[in-house]
């Protein structure tokens, strides 16, 4: 199973970015997917997940009404939509899939891809 993040980059204060994470055939229908964030040094931190089914979603309260988290099973993606980006946004960005519930702990997920980095700048 191979999982992969793209989308980061470079943006603004209150930019969007849109990042994407792509899996092997089969593996995102095995149920939950959830993005983290990490910087440097610190703790791998929660932002938000969907179930397998794609009907449950949950939010991190620094990201709720700013970032959106959607699915699409026939092309294998789970997508992390992103608004009004803040520079405490800034770090390296993780999907983990393979979740038997929506969970907010990196314990709950299977399996990792590498990750993928988004920078704001104020």
């Amino acid at each position: 199973v191979q999982l992969q993040a793209s989308g980061g980059g470079l943006v603004q204060a209150g930019g969007s970015l849109r990042l994407s994470c792509a899996a092997s055939e089969g593996t995102f229908s095995r149920g939950a997917v959830g993005w983290f964030r990490q910087l440097q040094g610190k703790e791998r931190e929660f932002v938000a997940a969907i179930s397998g089914s794609g009907r449950s979603t949950r939010y991190a309260d620094s990201v709720k009404g700013r970032f959106s988290i959607s699915r699409d099973d026939a092309k294998n993606t789970v997508d992390l939509q992103m608004d009004s980006l803040g520079p405490e946004d800034t770090a390296a960005y993780y999907c983990g899939a393979g979740g038997s519930y929506v969970s907010s702990s990196t314990s709950a997920y299977k399996y990792w891809g590498q990750g993928t980095l988004v920078t704001v700048s104020s």
